[in-house]
């Protein structure tokens, strides 16, 4: 019998494709019947989900404002989410904190407590109290010895009038390092992130002693904000290097009352409020002296000239401009001032040709009337318009800053006297704080209308946003406190009303019925 190998077997074609359709059929058979046996515990092929087409997401960005609930308080330092409007953080911060001032990347807060303390504040939506440190300046008797603080890119400069110095404040905590000497009364400090020289805006006259105006006596702190125009002494601005071992290197002469100033984000200009002579003062930063030339030709054949002083012009039946704030708007190449005893806000082009010289319309000034006591503005990072705060009338003013005329006019809580932006018309927010009232005031701008408002602990002393756009850095590195020049926390009239004097002290004051006679 012979054996059988299969391997060496040679099927006929009619017989393997029989083969083959059985061999398939089984395995139909034998899949199906898996697939009975376990349908629930099968992989099963997905689908691609459709994703949504709505709006994207806002951007990101935080404001943070400094309150208190008395004038001898602790202060409290409060986180917003911008996106959100809600409270983050919000933690104490020191006692009595009178003015505070936040660094470029908005990172980073100090203020300036009413016992001679510094807080360092780390801005972040997770603010705790152990967060905060302090330190200590020179040691001081009087009142505001320290008038303003200012958030430079190398530490922290405090303006102290009792010494007629600039106190330098670095490390971490930033504590007090060494002084630069200036003229006297240095109450604003000036320059952008990444400057290295800076400022120092001096007032020439006396700042805690008496002095006479109109024949009367008035501290020499209020001077220049109750009665600007009777002061005569001209201010200073003292160039101060800070490499490479802080060294003042000129000493520019400004208007009378000098109360804020702005640097254009390029370094290339200054430009210094004059209150007392209803002007802006244009320092020239290249040259580091005022903006002055003999008139010529640029590399291009075209014609520029220069201009070292700005005139501001008050609305109708008004005498005076009396310009308190301002900022540079990078947008549009303008400055921006609130003329807060002419009801007034001031466009003024000062863009720059290609070679640093004023350009051909440099100082082109748009004069719009606004609401009563104008004590600040903020315009949006787009530049198409700007929001005026109102002390008087208690009103925001929205201003169309192509059309140069006013859109809007919203009230608000209490009086207002600072605003902050944040991004630009289609999610714009603009935040307004009155010091008489616990609430922030939140305009949306997409429909220029009231958002919400915040209520945090106290009333406000100054809030600041960490961005003007969410991506660029924040350029209002400067504290405002009350007094030489800036408006006081309550309007004019509280002080007529209640028949008292204008005074440091009173000038500081959040609530009328705490006003001293």
């Amino acid at each position: 019998m012979s054996k059988f190998f299969p391997q060496y077997l040679t099927l006929h074609p009619s017989s393997l494709q029989r083969n083959a359709r059985t061999t398939l059929a089984l395995t139909a058979a034998l899949t199906i019947a898996a697939g009975l046996a376990g349908c629930g515990s099968n992989y099963r092929p997905t689908t691609t989900p459709i994703v949504g087409t709505g709006p994207g997401s806002q951007p990101s960005g935080t404001m943070f404002v400094i309150s208190k609930p008395t004038i001898s308080a602790t202060g409290v330092g409060t986180v917003v989410d911008y996106s959100g409007d809600t409270i983050m953080a919000s933690a104490p911060i020191g006692p009595a904190p009178v003015t505070f001032a936040i660094n470029g990347s908005g990172s980073e807060a100090w203020t300036l407590n009413g016992d001679g303390t510094v807080s360092n504040i780390p801005v972040s939506t997770n603010l705790q109290a152990k967060q905060v440190t302090y330190s200590t300046l020179t040691p001081f008797t009087g009142i505001d010895p320290v008038v303003a603080l200012f958030a430079g890119s190398f530490g922290l400069y405090a303006l102290d009038v009792n010494a007629n110095q600039v106190d330098v404040l670095t490390g971490s905590p930033d504590a007090f390092k060494q002084y630069v000497p200036v003229d006297q009364s240095p109450v604003t400090m000036v320059g952008v992130t990444g400057a290295s020289r800076y400022y120092a805006i001096t007032q020439g006259i006396p700042y805690l002693t008496p002095i006479n105006l109109d024949a009367k006596s008035v501290e020499g702190g209020v001077a220049c904000t109750t009665n600007p125009y009777a002061v005569t002494a001209k201010g200073i601005a003292d160039a101060i290097e800070t490499s490479p071992n802080y060294t003042v290197s000129a000493h520019i002469q400004l208007g009378v009352c000098p109360d804020y100033a702005v640097g254009s984000p390029d370094t290339r200009r200054v430009f210094v409020l004059n209150r007392g002579s209803d002007s802006i003062s244009v320092i020239n930063s290249q040259n580091n002296g005022i903006d002055s030339c003999s008139p010529g030709i640029n590399q291009n054949g075209q014609p520029y000239t220069c201009h070292p002083s700005l005139p501001l012009t008050p609305s109708a039946g008004k005498v005076h401009a009396g310009p308190v704030y301002a900022e540079y708007s990078n947008s549009t190449g303008q400055l921006v001032v609130a003329n807060y005893d002419g009801n007034s806000i001031s466009i003024i082009d000062v863009s720059l040709d290609e070679y640093g010289n004023d350009g051909p319309n440099f100082g082109k000034t748009f004069t719009i009337p606004v609401g009563s006591h104008p004590a600040s503005l903020t315009v949006l990072a787009d530049g198409s318009r700007a929001y005026v705060a109102n002390q008087s009338d208690s009103t925001v003013t929205v201003v169309n800053m192509i059309s140069h005329t006013v859109e809007k006019t919203l009230p608000v809580t209490g009086h207002p006297r600072t605003v902050a932006s944040i991004a630009n018309s289609l999610y714009g927010k603009v935040y307004v704080a009155s010091p008489d009232t616990p609430y922030v005031t939140i305009i949306r701008t997409d429909q220029d209308i009231i958002g919400t408002t915040v209520l945090v602990q106290g009333n406000p002393i100054d809030l600041r946003v960490n961005s003007p756009d969410t991506a660029a850095s924040n350029q209002h590195l400067i504290s405002r406190m009350p007094g030489a020049g800036q408006p006081c926390f309550l309007p004019p009239e509280d002080f007529s009303n209640a028949g008292v004097t204008v005074t440091i002290a009173n000038c500081k004051y959040q609530d009328a019925s705490q006003l001293v006679p």
